[in-house]
């Protein structure tokens, strides 16, 4: 950032945005989650990222630009090589006849003024704009991938019923998919054979958008290409394959695990992106709130115990404990994981790889990784009893056991473990917190609008006692929805926040694990002293603007008794 945290929050208090306390609070926030004090304000929903950017212009002493509500000519936008743009974080948005306008979210950046000057022959006028807008724009104005395909499949020759090894126009095309995927900040890719076309699908934010088709017969030839790359069996196509491969890209090198099935029409593959940078957000960036933030931190800052993450496949479950891991990671602690698979690396971290065929399960891996002196354990996830009795061992006999688990809410990890064979008392002595999670779309900052709607309507999914104490007692019910805009491609929404349920296993909790209570008993024990659900921190989102009713209602699947 172009301002120290010390530098906004002296700003912030001068001009009386955020009382000492607040500011005071966010920093120590901030600096225990290793992200910025920036970062944090947006996160926590203090300032918007459009005032933050006005004021830290102000202060820098440039104009500001909003570049969301700029209509950019093509031939402006394109002044600067994209790969230029994001890289240096600049972006050209008007040119007149006193000289070309550049939005930067470092304005102090010179080089990048000379370089365009020298090119242009124009004078370059410096406007301050901050990094979340430049990336959203880029992504407005990128060509149309369809454009794109259709020209680079114009090179590929279509009598060409062989697939090669050294087809050019098709490793353009797969490159091509793989960094407009990586830019749309896309999850899994699917490429998808029909009777006539073969479709590709981008997950976003967790919903399936149809991106791009192309003809059938070029099907064979780009799965030959991704199985080259990932080093799979070119000649086998009636056997499922999984691999992973590798892309050097501007931002990163991105891993990428392949997936590649028959089905009636041809074979499907499924590339999953493991990009680096979804793994940098800390619990703030994720969305937990204060107050459960604090229980978990206070359960990880035990020498000892179990701290488990669950909720279905998909919900962000490692991100959680990648994100805690990150805060663990210091040099005096020797912290080694056992996954399924490794998908993302971590500095200072032993990663150990799951497998089956050398006999390297997370039952036997676990054992071994006991074996090497370790302060913090991660287990990807414990699926069967062996797994679940080594890891409580772990947990009471020094060591810092953290671990995931399939189960709907926080409270029916507790049974689960039970049914794995662990006696009631072990699973009371050993497990510290529980951190149930799901994620939902996020209202777009740029279109988010207030609207009304009827508590009767409402009424129908959620008990009137939670509606009443998370939203309002008034009959018409004020909360937020994205419009759609260009900037979220119509959908209204834009990145994903989580919602989350901590079950801090106190005294009176782990008494009701050890006479063997009902995991509803339990449920209601934490709510009386204090635990919010899944539902009412969904419900606290949708009234700050976050997300909304329905996002919320989709994830957790309420149900009235």
């Amino acid at each position: 950032m172009v301002l120290s945290d010390d530098q906004l929050k002296q700003i912030l208090l001068d001009q009386k945005i955020a009382p000492q306390t607040l500011l005071d609070e966010l920093l120590a926030l901030s600096k225990q989650s290793g992200i910025s004090l920036y970062d944090t304000l947006i996160e926590r929903d203090v300032i918007t990222d459009e005032k933050l950017g006005l004021i830290t212009a102000n202060f820098l002493g440039f104009p500001f630009v909003t570049l969301a509500k700029t209509t950019i000519p093509e031939e402006v936008f394109t002044l600067l090589p994209e790969k230029v743009a994001r890289k240096q974080k600049v972006l050209t948005f008007e040119r007149s006849k006193d000289g070309i306008k550049l939005a930067m979210a470092n304005p102090n950046n010179t080089t990048i003024l000379k370089t365009l000057s020298r090119k242009t022959g124009e004078k370059i006028i410096s406007y301050f704009a901050t990094e979340k807008d430049i990336e959203n724009t880029l992504r407005i104005y990128k060509k149309d991938l369809q454009k794109l395909f259709d020209n680079l499949l114009s090179e590929a020759p279509t009598n060409q019923t062989t697939p090669s090894f050294d087809d050019t126009p098709i490793a353009k095309i797969v490159d091509l998919l793989i960094e407009s995927a990586y830019e749309d900040k896309t999850s899994d890719v699917h490429i998808e054979p029909e009777e006539k076309n073969s479709l590709i699908r981008f997950r976003i934010d967790g919903i399936l958008h149809d991106v791009v088709k192309f003809p059938k017969n070029l099907h064979d030839r780009i799965i030959t290409r991704i199985k080259v790359l990932s080093r799979l069996r070119t000649d086998e196509h009636l056997s499922a394959q999984d691999g992973k491969m590798q892309l050097q890209l501007e931002a990163e090198n991105l891993d990428i695990r392949i997936s590649i099935l028959p089905v009636v029409d041809g074979e499907k593959a499924v590339l999953r992106l493991l990009s680096t940078k979804s793994r940098k957000y800390s619990l703030i960036d994720l969305g937990i709130s204060d107050k459960d933030l604090k229980n978990v931190t206070s359960a990880f800052n035990k020498s000892y115990g179990m701290i488990l993450s669950t909720g279905p496949t998909g919900s962000g479950k490692t991100t959680s404990i990648y994100s805690i891991l990150k805060i663990l990671n210091t040099r005096e602690k020797n912290i080694t994981t056992i996954e399924d698979p490794v998908e993302y690396r971590m500095k200072g971290v032993n990663q150990i790889q799951v497998n089956p065929k050398t006999n390297l399960t997370f039952a036997s891996g676990l054992r071994s990784v006991l074996r090497q002196d370790p302060n913090i354990v991660f287990v990807g996830e414990i699926r069967d009893s062996e797994t679940a009795g080594i890891a409580v061992n772990a947990a009471l006999t020094g060591h810092l056991v953290l671990s995931t688990l399939h189960t709907n809410d926080a409270a029916t990890a507790l049974p689960r473990l039970i049914d794995m064979g662990i006696e009631p008392f072990l699973v009371a002595s050993t497990v510290n917190v529980i951190i149930a999670q799901r994620l939902v779309r996020k209202n777009c900052d740029m279109c988010k609008v207030k609207y009304s709607v009827k508590k009767s309507e409402l009424l129908k999914d959620i008990p009137k006692e939670i509606i009443e104490k998370r939203l309002s007692t008034s009959e018409d019910i004020e909360v937020y929805k994205g419009e759609g805009c260009k900037i979220c491609h119509g959908t209204g929404y834009g990145g994903r926040v989580g919602i989350f349920e901590v079950l801090l296993i106190s005294k009176d909790i782990k008494k009701l694990i050890a006479e063997k209570s009902d995991s509803d008993v339990i449920v209601s024990h934490a709510i009386e002293n204090g635990m919010t659900t899944m539902l009412d921190d969904g419900l606290e989102k949708v009234k700050k603007g976050s997300t909304t009713i329905e996002e919320v209602l989709r994830v957790t699947k309420v149900e009235i008794l």
